[in-house]
């Protein structure tokens, strides 16, 4: 196995792999410089951390094998342009219109953005139309909506007479009278029929120019097009999927052709057409290249909520809010799915979150409605939008929530997913081709997957570049890196390099010094221990308890391995975190070299290991 040292890692220690243990050389990481020739050396590797869960098998041969077509829209028009009729059925041969053996399935869900329906046994549905509307069929368990050459799943009906106003990105171009019909065809699929699902959840591609497009088709879409576990549930890109320049749509649309299972999207905040004048065209480019702003859809025995959160335009630019038209819909979403499956919330701007915690604009104004719809309901809420990595469990409180919101204690899991384009593709460039982008919680840019068996759901987190192994980053905060903080802070991107970054004095054992660890998906539950030298375990501390206190901020609660790469590099600033642990170290550690093996528990019982080398002077 290759113990090379990879460059991309952050400052003092590289992340943690399941029960696999490596010293200093290896946790030289991007710092490498700041460790002097011969501080530490690299032990034999362990065996290999195990794979990740396997997903359906259909992703295997997903190219060859794929449900591609459309949505059959029969010309009109209608002779009742006050209401839209149509047919879900079983596209047995896949091409995409309904043949004389081809049966209606009933019990099937379609909307109308706002009203939602079931079909009938024999497949047809009756909605009422108006002006501006998506059609949507909600995909049910054991079938497949077709995709398209780009993977991007085909399922809803735009409906817009006289088009979009004139908007620079083009909106959704006249759609004329109501069609005589429009049919969903939907083909069986064992990959949405398994109770075993793994769900993809990518936040913020964030492409402002073509060359961002090529770091996103360079990281996180190779590494996707390497998996074959999400080929059911697919990939949802949670927002933000360009940086405001709507003509990238179609280069960044085209990288997921590079997956293997279906490809869906929501809107952020940086998908709007600006010069839209009203919130109706708000996401009309959006709709046009992507689909639609909300939908719903089953695989496996999750029901799968995608909202959209983003209200533009307002004062202040935009809001994270949901309309009534679409609480409207939610609620009879909602009332459509049964009892014994799980709901996974997806959006862009989080219901709440960490981040942002005490901020009315970069969280959902309808927080307390949206839990009422799903009360007693078993959900994951997910949200992009922050940069950042959040693993929030029911219970956990902030002082933002309740201040802002009223909400004194979360009643399920929020996970914030990361961002693809981790912090705005920032930092300097690696050997790989694309910035280092370290999050501003000390995250790496990748993407989460949940891994969903039945109605349990594990989440985990994959970093750029790596397998589902990386999950921590070490280091050391002292007296003299919070001098070099102070000194240093708003010299974002010019700082000179912090020095040593793994040796600690004896004055400064003295004067309080933590080894620190970064657990990405860290939560409420889960445990950090560290053996030094060899001694009993003790349980390091968590920064950040999530007991209703506010943010704690500053260099003593930051990441001293993301900042000194992000004050020396550029970017953002991890000098808080939800999910950093911290263990202080004793004073009389004599000088000279010695390790700290540390272990990370997390929520569902899973261990990781490393063990970082560092040297006592003077």
């Amino acid at each position: 196995m290759n113990t090379t040292p990879r460059t991309f890692r952050p400052a003092s220690a590289r992340p943690i792999r399941p029960i696999r243990t490596t010293t200093g050389a290896v946790v030289l990481g991007l710092c490498a410089v700041l460790l002097a020739p011969g501080a530490a050396t690299a032990a034999p590797a362990a065996p290999a951390a195990p794979a990740a869960p396997a997903g359906p098998a259909d992703g295997a041969d997903w190219v060859g094998t794929a449900y591609r077509g459309t949505v059959d829209v029969v010309e009109g028009p209608d002779e009742d342009q006050a209401v839209l009729d149509g047919t879900v059925f079983d596209d047995r041969d896949r091409d995409s219109a309904q043949d004389r053996n081809e049966r209606g399935l009933g019990g099937v869900t379609v909307t109308n953005g706002r009203d939602v329906v079931t079909t009938d046994s024999q497949g047809r549905y009756e909605l009422p139309a108006y002006e501006n509307m998506t059609v949507s069929v909600t995909q049910p368990r054991g079938r497949q909506v077709p995709v398209d050459e780009d993977n991007v799943a085909q399922f809803f009906y735009h409906h817009l007479p006289e088009g979009s106003p004139d908007l620079k990105h083009g909106g959704i171009a006249p759609t004329g009278p109501l069609p005589d019909a429009v049919n969903f065809p939907l083909a069986k699929s064992k990959a949405t029929q398994s109770p075993d699902q793994s769900c993809v959840i990518g936040g913020d591609i964030q492409t402002y120019t073509q060359e961002q497009v090529e770091h996103a088709r360079n990281g996180a879409f190779t590494d996707l097009a390497a998996r074959e576990d999400y080929a059911g549930c697919g990939a949802l890109f949670i927002g933000d999927v360009v940086g405001d320049d709507l003509s990238l749509y179609p280069q960044t649309r085209e990288l997921t052709g590079m997956l293997n299972g279906p490809a869906r999207f929501l809107p952020g905040n940086h998908d709007l057409d600006f010069d839209a004048t009203d919130s109706e065209h708000t996401f009309d480019t959006f709709r046009a290249r992507l689909g639609p702003e909300y939908y719903s859809y089953d695989a496996g025995k999750a029901h799968v909520v995608a909202l959209n959160t983003v209200e533009y335009p307002v004062p202040g630019g935009y809001n994270g809010s949901l309309d009534e038209r679409q609480l409207e819909w939610l609620r009879n979403d909602i009332a459509q799915v049964p009892e014994h499956k799980v709901i996974v919330l997806a959006a862009h701007i989080p219901l709440l979150d960490y981040a942002d915690q005490g901020s009315a604009k970069h969280q959902v104004e309808q927080v307390r409605e949206v839990y009422e719809i799903l009360e007693g309901r078993e959900v994951v809420a997910l949200g992009g939008h922050t940069h950042s990595i959040e693993n929030l469990r029911e219970g956990d409180r902030m002082a933002g929530w309740s201040e802002v919101f009223g909400v004194d204690g979360l009643p399920f899991t929020h996970i914030t997913a990361g961002a693809i384009s981790g912090d705005w593709y920032s930092g300097r460039t690696l050997p790989e081709g694309y910035p280092l982008a370290v999050q501003r919680d000390g995250g790496m840019p990748g993407v989460l997957t949940l891994d969903i068996r039945n109605t349990r759901v594990e989440e985990r987190f994959t970093v750029r570049g790596e397998d589902s192994a990386e999950q921590m980053s070490l280091g050391l905060n002292t007296p003299r890196y919070r001098a070099w903080y102070a000194e240093n802070v708003d010299d974002k991107g010019s700082a000179p390099a912090f020095e040593d970054a793994l040796t600690v004095s004896r004055e400064d054992l003295a004067g309080t010094s933590w080894l620190t660890s970064n657990v990405w998906m860290g939560s409420t539950g889960s445990t950090v221990d560290v053996r030094i030298d060899g001694g009993a375990p003790v349980e390091a501390v968590r920064t950040q308890p999530m007991q209703g206190e506010g943010q704690r901020v500053g260099a003593e609660w930051s990441d001293p391995s993301a900042v000194q790469e992000q004050l020396v590099h550029g970017g953002s600033l991890a000098d808080r975190s939800m999910h950093l642990w911290r263990l202080e170290l004793p004073a009389d550690l004599a000088a000279g070299e010695h390790t700290a093996e540390v272990t990370a528990t997390d929520v569902h019982g899973r261990e990781f290991a490393e063990t970082l080398t560092f040297q006592v002077t003077g």
